[in-house]
């Protein structure tokens, strides 16, 4: 059996290590190890944890994956460091979640590799370690087994990833309907859907039709119906919709289609289907409304312009 040895350091973040944690205990082909430089660790969530202060015996088939911790804290040891550097030296992977990512900084690991992290710390990680190609808005990154994920959920992806690379496709499947697992995601799939991006606002009106849109958005929504049901009329709401989230509401549904079409047709299903599953009538629009590959605010920027 494989190991997998978890680096837990103050202020660890619960979901960040149970959710790879269940992953690879799910399969039964791991076991599983916690270590720390003290014992108990402190979580951020208040719940302390036991941890084995010896570290076991690591070969090349072995994972060590640090997971994340509240921001400003995650304190480590050059001991623990060179560890780290020395088991990805001797043919293993290492992993992070989160704020991990700056634990595996320290350790070298990142220097002339691509990495990532939650999208909150992705400006400290490349100031801090700018030998390292910080890849934005995206799940996880592999890289000469150095494998980063983004923050919380991503651990639970970066984990079937894993799973999927060492005991095949099937296996992590298994592991993800047993999770109850919506999907497993694309490494490439974005950290913040459109749903998220634009929640940012305090105005309740707005809210309220964004709650229908998400909802619907396959469906017609003509402006009339949703500004009766807002309880405004169809000039306030367009206005308001313009103050918070700068687009109108069609253009704001648009923005849910598209980005649930690119989901789709990134997991083999063809344009036109894409077009039909998500509301457009025809292929025709979809296609003019695509963004760019790569760029997770080109489709807010086109369809704001369209």
């Amino acid at each position: 059996m494989s190991r997998v040895v978890f680096v837990l350091l103050p202020q660890v973040h619960l979901l960040d290590l149970a959710g790879a944690a269940q992953v690879f205990g799910t399969t039964e082909r791991y076991d599983l190890s916690f270590v720390g430089e003290t014992t108990p660790i402190p979580s951020w969530q208040g719940l302390p944890l036991m941890a084995d202060l010896e570290w076991p015996a690591l070969g090349p088939a072995d994972l060590v994956l640090v997971p994340g911790y509240r921001d400003g804290h995650g304190q480590v040891s050059d001991a623990t460091l060179k560890r780290i550097a020395a088991h990805h030296a001797a043919g293993g992977t290492v992993a992070s979640v989160c704020a991990g990512a700056a634990v595996l900084g320290r350790a070298g690991l990142l220097d002339g590799r691509r990495c990532t992290t939650h999208h909150e710390l992705q400006n400290d990680l490349a100031r801090d370690f700018p030998a390292a190609t910080v890849i934005r808005d995206v799940l996880y990154v592999c890289d000469d087994r150095v494998v980063t994920s983004a923050g919380i959920a991503s651990g639970i992806d970066l984990a079937l990833h894993l799973v999927a690379q060492r005991f095949g496709p099937e296996m992590a499947a298994r592991v993800a309907r047993e999770m109850v697992v919506y999907a497993r995601r694309n490494g490439d799939e974005r950290q913040a859907s459109a749903m998220l991006r634009h929640r940012g606002h305090l105005s309740d009106v707005v809210h309220r039709v964004q709650d229908r849109i998400d909802a619907q958005f396959a469906s017609p929504l003509p402006l009339p119906a949703l500004a009766a049901g807002a309880g405004v009329s169809e000039r306030t709401l367009t206005r308001l919709f313009a103050a918070a989230i700068g687009r109108t509401p069609l253009q704001y549904q648009q923005v849910l289609r598209v980005e649930r079409a690119e989901y789709l047709i990134g997991h083999g299903t063809t344009v036109e289907a894409a077009a039909r599953a998500v509301g457009f009538t025809d292929a025709r629009m979809l296609r003019r409304l695509r963004s760019r590959p790569g760029d997770p605010s080109a489709v807010d920027r086109r369809i704001g312009t369209a």
